[in-house]
């Protein structure tokens, strides 16, 4: 296989293109902006010069900040605002009641309705969530407080964790070409490519072979990537695809800012991934960006597959806007599989059949299936958010009941670091009182300014004890958090946009073997990485110290 190939030999067989028709929306896209912009300041222009519509302008201000301040909102989206509304009165004001001021409630309330649809179909168990309670006692509160939003606690789980996104891809593509059933796909970027070109053909197979396949994809992450042609050839063949919030649907709202982040693979139910990585070829070293790309992912089987079942199935009918009435029908059940056809056979037709028989040799062939025959005594939670959400964030307030509970270590990769004040208080607290709080970041940035703004933010943790590393081979884009009970793996960034704007997921995961498997791999990328001193920072250039405190003025609207 081409990712086993590549790892050996150290060559890169990939390739990067774009495609001109997406370079062409985005610039009739950015030019629709620009005019409204320039609509807004021409506006303010000239209402300057009327005295009196001035004053009922900066009168209309008042109360604007004034509810602003009051909302239920995070900190820095607050001050994102107030100071554009500070720096240009009239244009600000009209910006934040244009695109600020939640002119996009029926577009949320129209997908939390498709969200609140499909928690129906995740039901908690008490029994397990007794079981865990009863090894995991100090951690209980975070899983209670999940499952009062609707994301209940599966047991009975085998997870395997990838390193590096050619070993998810390696699996992948082997589980792809085992799918009897259905297949589920979701990503954020989809590239023309290697890594496409293999799993198009497999997917072009399994529908020859009436396997339901269901493809999901945000239209601004692959916009430049991928060509109406691409999409047409699954459709053509079978395939259905769904385009998630297209960019010059709601420009007028400004919506095209809400993007879906979420990774998933779910395949006939029984395996499912998610993680950081996209379909393109950087993504699995085939090509190369930025040096290394350092991605990680998990692998799940067992009853925690249905959770990311209903979240690709909560944002495929928000895309598409049509109910899938029941996502049981999609929920795995291993008395649905018979391994060996003849003995069941042979019982059915033996001259001293009965129903005893028939039941008991049934029930021998079904364990042979049952995933608790692979060790799977794990624990996780399926978490999930966005914007519909807003202003309850449960992925957030997550990771502050998950920092506040570990006592020994927090160990953390993530590609953007921009912390709003609750999370970043928390890892300074957690540090101080003797918790071992290490974080690790690209050496090579995709973004420059966010580069700049994730190290503005290296200041305050590195002066309450929490160590810093960057990543040096190359970029940084895991997305895991790992303490002494649980791991987090998934697609949430440590920064405003995932935690506040993007519709992301994860899996939680309790279970000692995935935790000694990413321990082991966050000591390898560790040491691989360079750590970045107090004393270091604060030695930064004075130029560099004026862009981080200016753009962080406005870190909440980037």
């Amino acid at each position: 296989m081409f990712m086993k190939e590549n790892k050996s030999r150290h060559k890169r067989k990939g390739y990067i293109k774009t495609y001109v028709s997406g370079f062409i929306r985005a610039f009739v896209i950015a030019l629709l902006l620009l005019f409204q912009f320039g609509i807004i300041f021409l506006l303010s222009y000239y209402l300057i010069f009327g005295v009196y519509i001035y004053f009922a302008v900066e009168i209309v201000s008042v109360f604007v900040v004034i509810g602003l301040v009051n909302k239920r909102t995070n900190a820095s989206f607050k001050i994102g605002w107030l100071v554009t509304i500070t720096l240009v009165p009239l244009a600000g004001l009209v910006m934040y009641l244009l695109w600020g001021a939640n002119r996009s409630n029926r577009i949320k309330r129209r997908n939390l309705y498709y969200i609140r649809y499909g928690e129906q179909f995740l039901k908690s168990d008490k029994t397990v969530l007794s079981n865990y309670i009863e090894r995991y006692q100090r951690s209980s509160n975070a899983v209670t407080y999940l499952e009062n939003c609707n994301f209940p606690l599966f047991g009975n789980n085998s997870f395997t964790y990838y390193p590096m996104g050619e070993d998810a891809f390696e699996a992948i593509i082997e589980d792809l070409e085992k799918a009897e059933k259905f297949i589920f796909i979701d990503f954020f970027i989809v590239a023309d490519g290697i890594l496409w070109n293999k799993i198009k053909e497999i997917l072009l197979e399994k529908a020859k072979m009436n396997v339901e396949i269901k493809f999901l994809y945000d239209d601004y992450g692959s916009m430049f990537r991928t060509s109406k042609q691409l999409w047409n050839e699954l459709k053509e063949n079978g395939i259905e695809v769904a385009e998630f919030n297209s960019i010059g649907k709601y420009i007028d709202k400004l919506y095209l800012n809400y993007r879906s982040h979420q990774k998933i693979v779910v395949i006939d139910g029984k395996v499912g991934y998610t993680g950081g990585f996209n379909l393109a070829d950087e993504y699995v070293n085939a090509v190369s960006r930025f040096g290394i790309w350092k991605d990680t992912g998990v692998r799940i089987e067992g009853d925690g597959v249905f959770g990311l079942t209903a979240t690709f199935l909560q944002m495929w009918t928000m895309t598409t806007e049509k109910l899938i009435e029941d996502y049981n029908i999609y929920k795995y059940n291993p008395k649905d599989d018979i391994i060996d056809k003849s003995e069941y056979e042979e019982a059915c037709q033996s001259e001293d059949k009965n129903i005893d028989q028939y039941e008991t040799v049934t029930s021998e062939i079904n364990d042979k299936n049952k995933l608790s025959s692979k060790s799977g005594k794990g624990f996780c939670q399926i978490i999930s958010d966005g914007p519909a959400n807003n202003p309850e964030n449960p992925i957030a307030d997550t990771l502050l009941q998950i920092i506040y509970s570990s006592s020994d270590y927090i160990y953390i990769t993530t590609p953007y670091l921009i912390l709003d004040d609750d999370i970043m208080e928390a890892l300074a607290i957690s540090a101080k009182r003797g918790t071992d709080v290490r974080i690790i970041t690209p050496g090579i940035p995709d973004k420059k300014i966010i580069y700049q703004l994730t190290k503005y933010s290296y200041g305050y943790l590195l002066e309450n004890g929490v160590r810093i590393f960057e990543y040096t081979p190359g970029f940084m884009h895991a997305k895991t958090i790992l303490t002494d009970e649980c791991a987090l793996v998934g697609t949430i960034n440590l920064d405003f946009r995932s935690l506040y704007i993007h519709y992301e997921c994860g899996a939680l995961m309790w279970d000692k073997n995935m935790n000694t498997d990413i321990m082991n791999d966050f000591k390898e990328t560790m040491d691989a990485s360079k750590e970045i001193t107090l004393e270091e920072w604060k030695k930064r250039p004075v130029p560099i110290k004026i862009i981080q405190n200016f753009f962080n003025l406005f870190s909440s609207l980037m």
